[in-house]
């Protein structure tokens, strides 16, 4: 198996440049989208005058910083924005992503759920560390050692992210039983209505009206669900590395994040989009 002779061989085992290069393209085709979402729902006027926002900012940073940052903020949307697509299309993708990273960075000092600009900066890193990220849309296919390393750290940082949100979901007793998923359909079913911009959610109307109910039917769909999640989240990085097994764990896998976006794209488009790009490096 590719990845352990790359380890054993200490990272001189050649791999396709394309990989990563291809996951190049995905990476800033997301950051471009989320970068672009960001301008919408108040994002533009986030820190505007006497807003909640700017206020929190100045208690956490103080004036003078807050200052700075309220000064800095929409021209950086643009600067990221525009930087996150040239990572995509551009000729220059390594200086693209050395604005990319810091723009989705900013998103720290006032994001209060930061674990997906962490997934950002990890996997940006790791681009910025490959030997050959290519130009452009061009992809190049052959054998070389200059991508090696970078590819071997996506893998590593994937496995991590699934076989942690493994091991939090197992000694998690409410979400084993399914009942944390039941209760969280149940009370988006009932106030959906109720929530700006649509909820931001993308749940089928079939699945709330027969899985929404709290009943101990639902429940125990629910407990299926939460179990199959746990199985496959263990399953997929070394059945993404087998040859044979590679083509069935993408299908599997690629579904798997379809249906966790639908519980809020907004917010999961960046992690579902980059974790299934990150496949891409598990190939050889």
């Amino acid at each position: 198996m590719w990845f352990f002779d790359a380890f054993t061989s200490g990272f001189q085992h050649t791999t396709d440049p394309g990989r990563l290069q291809w996951f190049r393209i995905i990476f800033g085709t997301v950051l471009t989208l989320r970068f672009a979402l960001a301008f919408g729902q108040g994002g533009w006027d986030r820190f505007a005058s006497a807003s909640l926002s700017a206020h929190l900012a100045e208690q956490r940073f103080g004036a003078v910083r807050t200052r700075l940052l309220v000064t800095v903020y929409r021209p950086a949307l643009i600067v990221r924005t525009a930087a996150a697509l040239a990572l995509a299309l551009g000729p220059g993708p390594r200086l693209a992503l050395l604005v990319v990273l810091p723009g989705a960075a900013m998103e720290l000092l006032y994001l209060k759920s930061p674990n997906a600009i962490r997934y950002i900066l990890l996997t940006g890193t790791c681009l910025l560390l490959a030997g050959d990220l290519g130009h452009g849309l061009h992809v190049e296919h052959g054998l070389s050692e200059a991508n090696t390393w970078a590819q071997c750290l996506l893998v590593l940082i994937t496995t991590d992210i699934y076989w942690n949100s493994a091991w939090q979901k197992i000694r998690s007793p409410q979400f084993r039983t399914g009942l944390y998923l039941a209760q969280w359909m149940h009370v988006y079913a009932q106030v959906r209505d109720q929530l700006p911009y649509g909820g931001q959610y993308a749940i089928p109307g079939f699945v709330r009206r027969h899985m929404g109910n709290l009943a101990d039917r639902d429940v125990r769909l629910w407990r299926l669900i939460a179990t199959t999640v746990i199985a496959m989240e263990i399953a997929l990085p070394p059945t993404l590395l087998i040859p044979q097994t590679t083509p069935y764990a993408v299908v599997a896998g690629a579904g798997m994040h379809a249906a966790f976006t639908c519980l809020k794209p907004r917010q999961l488009l960046t992690f579902s989009g980059l974790t299934v790009g990150t496949y891409l490096a598990f190939l050889a």
